[in-house]
Parts: structure tokens; sequence; C-alpha cells
């Protein structure tokens, strides 16, 4: 009898603790954090030291869902390449994640997603992780990826949520809980730098996919993007949230778009794009600096466009703003071809690679780029 007492108390605490813990976390997803001040994303910043990284997809990868499929997570690859990252002192990477992974298998995606964590921060590298992307193909579905076709830039990436889950509110629950799930996984894991809730939201994919693309797209994305945000920061994430602006006039904050208004206003931090010269790369950074936010440039370096690690890497240093060049090793997602090659046909190795600083075996592309790295990052 005594035994048995004692095992019902026992459960009682259990089952306490269990209703407490759930009654917590209601209270906690009831009362999500607000967007952060300027002092305390300045703060934050000021703990990071200077980021410098790229967008990073391993080469035996062609996209999101084949960089993190379970049957593709090519650990070996991505431990080589961050190290090549680390050995030229980039410190973060930006990474594409996928809602179809999470629907597919969530506790499975949720620790892959650990397990490369643990890769990157044994390489000092903190990533940026991307929940949504309205670039590329409009049709993801998981399982085996098509082959690269020969000579084409970003051949086979997918966007994030698809077309289908886009115009389809049905599905709104299913993305909500992706973004939840995932950020709620790592909310307070010091090993995440920050979370890109979506990459060039309004992006029309005019030159690749802009006859199948919804005519109305933005119409389906500016309330998305906005649930998003509020889904992410209701499980009360450590890191800072934000949507990179990459294409307009950010001269004043009534020159923005609607959508534009919506990325800036939500962001704990602001991020952008920037393909142009080191003259516009400037003026950028000088038209966001009215919000008063720390600044990461999430993508840029587009050597056959005019951008250069040599023109746009010192001025980000210059203004402190943290430098996300797309691309670390030419692998499967072929973006050393420029982004005409949807149009037009290469048949070899372009002279002037487009994206990419390194080749599959770990040789620079351009020796004095690498070099400009390390001492502007003061890697030894």
């Amino acid at each position: 009898m005594k035994f048995l007492k004692t095992t019902v108390w026992a459960l009682l605490i259990c089952l306490s603790f269990q209703s407490f813990a759930i009654n917590a976390e209601d209270k906690k997803q009831a009362n999500p954090r607000e967007i952060w001040t300027k002092e305390q994303a300045n703060q934050w910043y000021s703990q990071q030291g200077w980021l410098v990284g790229a967008d990073f997809l391993p080469s035996t990868a062609i996209n999101q869902l084949e960089m993190f499929q379970a049957a593709d997570f090519d650990t070996v690859t991505i431990n080589r390449e961050l190290g090549w990252a680390s050995k030229i002192g980039m410190n973060t990477m930006r990474v594409y994640l996928h809602d179809l992974l999470f629907q597919e298998d969530s506790a499975g995606f949720v620790k892959r997603l650990d397990t490369f964590l643990n890769i990157a921060q044994k390489h000092k590298i903190k990533p940026l992780f991307v929940l949504f992307d309205s670039c590329w193909d409009p049709f993801p579905k998981l399982g085996k990826q098509r082959a690269p076709k020969p000579g084409v830039h970003n051949s086979g990436w997918v966007q994030s949520p698809g077309l289908e889950a886009l115009k389809d509110s049905t599905q709104y629950a299913r993305l909500e809980r992706y973004v939840k799930g995932t950020v709620a996984a790592f909310a307070n894991d010091s090993r995440v730098l920050a979370w890109d809730i979506w990459n060039e939201p309004d992006n029309p994919n005019t030159s690749s996919y802009g006859k199948v693309e919804l005519p109305n797209k933005v119409d389906y994305v500016i309330p998305l993007l906005s649930k998003a945000f509020v889904w992410a920061r209701s499980v009360n994430p450590s890191q800072p949230l934000t949507a990179g602006v990459w294409n307009g006039n950010w001269e004043t904050h009534e020159t923005l778009t609607p959508i534009e208004k919506v990325m800036i206003d939500q962001s704990d931090i602001i991020t952008f794009h920037n393909y142009e010269d080191a003259a516009d790369f400037e003026k950028r950074i000088k038209q966001l600096q009215q919000y008063g936010r720390p600044m990461i440039c999430t993508e840029y370096m587009s050597r056959g466009n005019g951008s250069f690690f040599k023109g746009s890497l010192p001025i980000a240093k210059k203004y402190n703003v943290g430098a996300i060049n797309w691309g670390l090793v030419d692998g499967k997602s072929q973006t050393i071809y420029p982004w005409d090659s949807w149009k037009k046909t290469y048949t070899a190795e372009p002279e002037l690679w487009f994206h990419d600083i390194f080749r599959k075996d770990g040789t620079p592309y351009k020796k004095d780029e690498v070099e400009l790295i390390k001492k502007l990052t003061s890697a030894k």
C-alpha cells in the first residue's frame, strides 16, 4: 500500500509538472516578444563581431530539399566545405530550409538541423536560417531531385512554399506549424545567428519561371509574410528576425513598396541584397542607415554584374555591415554561370565565374579574392 501511495504521488507530481509546462508554453505563445528596439538590436549586434559568410549549399546538393532530406544529407561534404569557409575567416552562413521537409518528417528534419549546427559550430560558424523563398521553381516536390540542366544557373532550386500551397489558404495551418516548430526547436540556441523569414518574397522570376508564376503573387505573399513574422515571434526566439529588401527605391520609408514596408517594419535587424558595383553598394547602405539598426547584406558578389569582393567587402567593413555573398563552392547549383544562362546557352565553364569562391577540390577560383577575404577578416 505504501508503494502504491508513493507511486500515485509520483504520478500526480509528474502530471502537475506537465500541466505547468503546457500552461507555461501556452502563456509564452500568448505573449510573444515584441519587435526589438533599436537599442536591443544594436546590443545584440555588438556581441557578434563582424559577420562575413556565404549563402551555403553543399556542392552535392541542387537545392534546399536535397541538402536536408534524409537520403541526401551529406555531412561529409558539409563538414569539408564549411572547413574551407572557416579557414578564410568566415563566421556565418545563410542556409535555406523548406516547409516540405518539416511536413514529411518534422522530428527527423529538426534532428538533421541539429547535426548541421554541430558541424557549423565546430568551424565557429553561426548560420542564419531562411524559412521561405520566392525564387526559381514554384513546383517543389520531395524525393529524388532532378539532375542539373547543363550550364544553367540554379536550374533545380525550388520555392517555399510552392505555388499550390501559396494560393491555398487551407495549407497555412501546415505552414504555421513549420515556422513555429522549426524556430521553437532552436529559439534559445546560441548556435543560430538569426532567422530570415522570407527571401525576395516579391520576386516574379520573370527570366526563368515567369510564364507559370501566379500573376498576382504578391497579393498572396504579403499577408502570409506578415503571418510568418507573427508565427516566428510567437515562440519568443532569442535570435533576431528579418527579411531582406532587394530591389526598389529605399531613399525614404515612403518610397518603399507595401511589401518592403512589411519587411522593414517587422525586422529586428535590417538585411538587404546588392549585386551592383561598389558605389551602389555604399549608396544602399547609406539609405538604410535611416533605420538605426544593425545591417547585414545577405546577398552580394556577382562578378559578371560588376559586384566583386574587392569592391563591396571593404565598404561593408568600413560601415560595420555584415557581408554574406552568394555561393561558396561550385557544385550542382551551377551558380558559376550567370543569370542569363536561362536564355543563353553555355557549353563550357565561363571564364568569369558569376558566383562562388572554391572549386570542388577546395582550390580558390581566384587566389587574390581569398587573400582579400582572409586579410579583411584577419584569418591566420
